[in-house]
Protein backbone atom coordinates (compact mmCIF):
# COMPACT_ATOMS: atom_id res chain seq x y z
CA UNK A 1 0.00 0.00 0.00
CA UNK A 2 1.48 3.41 -1.12
CA UNK A 3 1.74 6.61 2.03
CA UNK A 4 -0.40 8.86 0.54
CA UNK A 5 0.53 12.18 1.77
CA UNK A 6 -1.69 15.36 1.71
CA UNK A 7 1.84 17.96 1.73
CA UNK A 8 3.11 15.43 -1.00
CA UNK A 9 0.16 16.26 -2.95
CA UNK A 10 0.04 19.88 -2.12
CA UNK A 11 3.67 20.30 -3.85
CA UNK A 12 2.16 18.34 -6.17
CA UNK A 13 -0.67 20.91 -6.93
CA UNK A 14 1.04 23.92 -6.62
CA UNK A 15 3.96 22.25 -9.22
CA UNK A 16 0.83 21.51 -11.52
CA UNK A 17 -0.78 25.23 -10.63
CA UNK A 18 2.52 27.36 -11.11
CA UNK A 19 3.11 25.56 -14.51
CA UNK A 20 -0.55 26.77 -15.58
CA UNK A 21 -0.05 29.88 -14.30
CA UNK A 22 3.69 30.44 -15.78
CA UNK A 23 2.27 29.58 -19.10
CA UNK A 24 -0.79 31.78 -19.21
CA UNK A 25 1.09 34.87 -18.13
CA UNK A 26 4.34 34.18 -19.50
CA UNK A 27 3.95 37.73 -21.59
CA UNK A 28 4.47 39.27 -17.79
CA UNK A 29 7.73 37.94 -17.77
CA UNK A 30 7.26 37.47 -13.57
CA UNK A 31 9.27 34.85 -11.40
CA UNK A 32 6.60 32.59 -9.32
CA UNK A 33 7.48 34.39 -6.48
CA UNK A 34 6.70 38.01 -7.78
CA UNK A 35 3.17 36.45 -9.28
CA UNK A 36 1.76 35.74 -5.82
CA UNK A 37 3.26 38.86 -4.48
CA UNK A 38 1.20 40.85 -6.80
CA UNK A 39 -1.56 38.78 -6.64
CA UNK A 40 -1.88 39.23 -3.12
CA UNK A 41 -1.58 43.43 -3.57
CA UNK A 42 -4.31 43.08 -6.43
CA UNK A 43 -6.87 44.35 -3.72
CA UNK A 44 -5.23 47.24 -3.66
CA UNK A 45 -4.51 47.42 -0.34
CA UNK A 46 -1.16 49.06 0.76
CA UNK A 47 0.54 46.12 3.19
CA UNK A 48 3.93 46.31 4.88
CA UNK A 49 6.65 43.91 4.04
CA UNK A 50 6.00 41.95 6.95
CA UNK A 51 2.43 41.86 6.36
CA UNK A 52 3.07 41.09 2.33
CA UNK A 53 5.86 38.46 3.74
CA UNK A 54 2.87 36.45 5.48
CA UNK A 55 0.46 36.75 3.23
CA UNK A 56 2.83 35.36 0.42
CA UNK A 57 4.24 33.08 2.77
CA UNK A 58 8.16 33.72 2.69
CA UNK A 59 10.12 35.99 5.79
CA UNK A 60 10.91 39.83 4.95
CA UNK A 61 14.11 39.26 4.39
CA UNK A 62 13.43 36.61 1.26
CA UNK A 63 10.90 38.91 -0.05
CA UNK A 64 13.08 41.89 -0.45
CA UNK A 65 14.50 40.59 -4.07
CA UNK A 66 11.35 39.90 -4.95
CA UNK A 67 10.00 43.83 -4.25
CA UNK A 68 13.28 45.11 -5.40
CA UNK A 69 12.25 43.53 -9.10
CA UNK A 70 9.22 44.61 -8.87
CA UNK A 71 9.79 47.95 -8.02
CA UNK A 72 12.67 48.27 -10.94
CA UNK A 73 9.72 46.76 -12.74
CA UNK A 74 7.90 50.53 -12.04
CA UNK A 75 5.13 48.13 -10.02
CA UNK A 76 5.46 48.83 -6.77
CA UNK A 77 6.46 52.06 -4.56
CA UNK A 78 8.27 51.15 -1.47
CA UNK A 79 7.75 54.20 1.54
CA UNK A 80 8.26 54.70 4.96
CA UNK A 81 4.63 53.85 6.94
CA UNK A 82 2.90 56.88 8.26
CA UNK A 83 3.64 56.94 11.85
CA UNK A 84 6.45 54.24 12.03
CA UNK A 85 9.70 54.71 10.32
CA UNK A 86 10.79 51.35 10.46
CA UNK A 87 8.21 49.97 8.80
CA UNK A 88 8.02 50.03 4.56
CA UNK A 89 4.66 50.36 3.30
CA UNK A 90 4.42 48.25 -0.12
CA UNK A 91 1.67 49.60 -2.56
CA UNK A 92 1.11 49.23 -6.69
CA UNK A 93 1.64 51.61 -9.05
CA UNK A 94 -0.81 52.21 -11.81
CA UNK A 95 1.11 49.25 -13.95
CA UNK A 96 1.19 47.18 -10.61
CA UNK A 97 -2.33 47.39 -10.66
CA UNK A 98 -2.88 46.55 -14.24
CA UNK A 99 -1.07 43.75 -14.19
CA UNK A 100 -2.30 42.52 -10.40
CA UNK A 101 -5.63 42.53 -11.92
CA UNK A 102 -4.72 40.86 -14.90
CA UNK A 103 -2.89 37.66 -12.36
CA UNK A 104 -5.80 37.97 -10.49
CA UNK A 105 -8.14 37.42 -13.29
CA UNK A 106 -6.19 34.43 -14.58
CA UNK A 107 -5.51 33.11 -10.64
CA UNK A 108 -9.91 32.94 -10.87
CA UNK A 109 -10.01 31.84 -14.08
CA UNK A 110 -7.92 28.95 -13.10
CA UNK A 111 -9.52 28.30 -9.83
CA UNK A 112 -12.79 28.06 -11.60
CA UNK A 113 -11.72 25.24 -14.46
CA UNK A 114 -9.73 23.44 -11.86
CA UNK A 115 -12.60 23.34 -9.18
CA UNK A 116 -16.24 24.17 -11.01
CA UNK A 117 -17.04 20.22 -10.63
CA UNK A 118 -16.07 19.73 -7.15
CA UNK A 119 -18.79 20.22 -4.08
CA UNK A 120 -19.21 23.26 -1.84
CA UNK A 121 -18.32 21.25 1.42
CA UNK A 122 -15.14 19.73 -0.31
CA UNK A 123 -13.96 23.19 -1.28
CA UNK A 124 -14.10 24.38 2.38
CA UNK A 125 -12.84 21.47 3.95
CA UNK A 126 -9.66 21.84 1.25
CA UNK A 127 -9.60 25.76 3.30
CA UNK A 128 -9.54 24.32 6.34
CA UNK A 129 -6.86 21.65 5.55
CA UNK A 130 -4.46 24.72 3.60
CA UNK A 131 -5.33 26.76 6.86
CA UNK A 132 -4.02 24.08 9.06
CA UNK A 133 -0.80 23.58 7.01
CA UNK A 134 -0.01 27.13 7.09
CA UNK A 135 -0.57 27.75 10.91
CA UNK A 136 3.00 25.16 11.04
CA UNK A 137 5.02 28.00 10.20
CA UNK A 138 3.31 30.41 12.80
Amino acid sequence: MQYESVILELQRATHATLQVLAAELVDLDLTPSELNALGNLADGAARTVSQLGAAVGSRPTTLTGVLDRLERRGLITRSPRPGDRRAVLIELTADGAHTAAQIHRTLRAVEKRALTDLPPDSLASARAVLQALTELGT
